[in-house]
């Protein structure tokens, strides 16, 4: 075995030495008895404020607040977004050898990075569905007094969907029940306000129109806005006594006498055509709890935060400890397993004339959507930079190798497990090569 000093391996390949602090064992592909390997951390300085605000505050979240297990899963996984010692990819230029750890990401959708990024796939996966036709966009919303039940038991928040569900179907079924007209919706529970306070309600996407048993689209420009307000109210209230007891009658009177024109419900026309529905679904469907450009300053006690009112679009900047900015923070994060988007009508179902309905996103565009996703090109669109474009030569670096808890992971079994995922079957002379160029 030939050993290489690191002098002697920088010198080689040009590169300047970095601390020992951002060493890491050279990948197999180099090792050859090389003991040292430079490092540049990729995103070394991508750790957000709100990763900050947790991290000082982690014992007081945990002893004080008692948060449910879902939410110290999410709390962990967004601390470590982007720690390298949970692992990475070790990438490296062919050319002049320069070298870039990329650490992986928590994929937790409570992180704003990695929940901004879940955003964006589930608005290209709905996207798909849509059909090419105006949707009409809705908020069924439910009084203060009754938001405490479902902050109290998580399970009522499928009381929502169902409430919404029944509600619409009804709608369109009242207009021709021989024919058995059925819409297309897409719900998404929000459990937030602007103000991040306890607040949830239905987002609701709905076609205007819907599809008879044989195949004739009726277009539907006007929806009853008093029948939804009033029939939204008697099936919640009525789902809600069903999984509650004789307990809540009490209280459902009391929201009668206090409620007599329903709860409210926001269904005005607006301009929601095919060619603006992806932009509708991600500004209104899939964003998440709290962006960190709305946190303003954080000083180690307390969080400054801004957000527009809702009733007049004015500026509110709000200085809160830090706990309670936590507490605020992790009460919407959902059980695990728990489906935040629900889709009914015909967007649920499968039948073959189903099938003829022209889709907003023709099948032979997805490959082209699905492309901008991608982990290298949303960082060029994102940031303005390739991050594998080699900084020195410019090429395009390569996968090297694998790291997972602390040890090197083969990729010809990554490209393996990859192939038996996908039901295809690796050919006899594959190798690692073809999972680098899958990367």
């Amino acid at each position: 075995m030939i050993i290489v000093p690191p002098l002697v391996f920088y010198s080689y390949f040009g590169i300047k030495k970095v601390p020992s602090a951002h060493q890491l064992p050279c990948p197999s592909i180099l090792r050859g008895g090389v003991f040292f390997c430079p490092l540049f951390l990729h995103n070394e300085l991508m750790s957000n404020i709100l990763q900050q605000i947790f991290k000082d505050h982690y014992e007081e979240m945990i002893y004080i607040s008692h948060p449910r297990p879902a939410i110290v899963e999410n709390v962990d996984k967004m601390i470590a977004c982007g720690d390298a010692s949970f692992g990475g990819a070790m990438y490296g230029c062919t050319s002049c050898g320069e070298m870039k750890f990329v650490p992986f990401r928590c994929h937790s959708r409570f992180c704003p990075t990695c929940g901004n990024m879940y955003s964006v796939d589930r608005t290209t996966a709905m996207s798909f569905k849509l059909i090419n036709c105006t949707h009409r966009h809705c908020v069924f919303t439910i009084p203060e007094e009754l938001r405490l039940f479902f902050l109290a038991d998580r399970s009522l928040l499928n009381c929502l969907f169902s409430a919404v569900r029944s509600v619409v179907l009804r709608m369109f079924h009242k207009m021709n029940k021989s024919m058995n007209f059925t819409p297309g919706l897409i719900c998404v529970l929000h459990t937030f306000g602007r103000s991040l306070q306890w607040n949830p309600h239905i987002h609701c996407l709905i076609t205007e129109g819907g599809v008879a048993d044989n195949g004739f689209w009726r277009k539907v420009s006007h929806f009853n806005y008093r029948c939804l307000r009033d029939s939204f109210c008697t099936a919640l209230l009525n789902e809600m006594e069903r999984k509650i007891g004789k307990s809540f009658k009490a209280t459902k009177a009391m929201i009668y006498r206090d409620h007599k024109n329903g709860f409210y419900v926001y269904a005005k026309p607006n301009q929601c055509n095919p060619k603006q529905i992806a932009d509708y679904i991600g500004r209104y469907l899939g964003r998440p709890v709290i962006a960190t450009k709305r946190i303003d300053r954080y000083d180690g006690e307390n969080v400054t935060f801004h957000y527009n009112r809702h009733e007049d679009e004015k500026l509110i900047i709000e200085t809160i400890p830090a706990l309670e900015f936590i507490e605020r923070l992790i009460q919407h994060i959902p059980e695990k397993h728990f489906k935040m988007v629900r889709y009914y009508g015909i967007y649920a179902r499968h039948r073959e004339c189903d099938k003829k309905l022209y889709r907003a996103i023709s099948k032979e565009k997805h490959r082209i959507y699905l492309s901008f996703n991608l982990w290298r090109v949303s960082i060029l669109h994102s940031f303005g930079y390739d991050p594998l474009k080699c900084p020195c030569c410019g090429k395009t670096m390569t996968v090297l190798e694998i790291y997972y808890n602390h040890k090197p992971v083969s990729l010809q079994e990554l490209y393996e497990r990859t192939m038996i995922k996908h039901h295809a079957r690796p050919s006899p002379g594959s190798s690692s090569n073809a999972y680098c160029s899958m990367l």
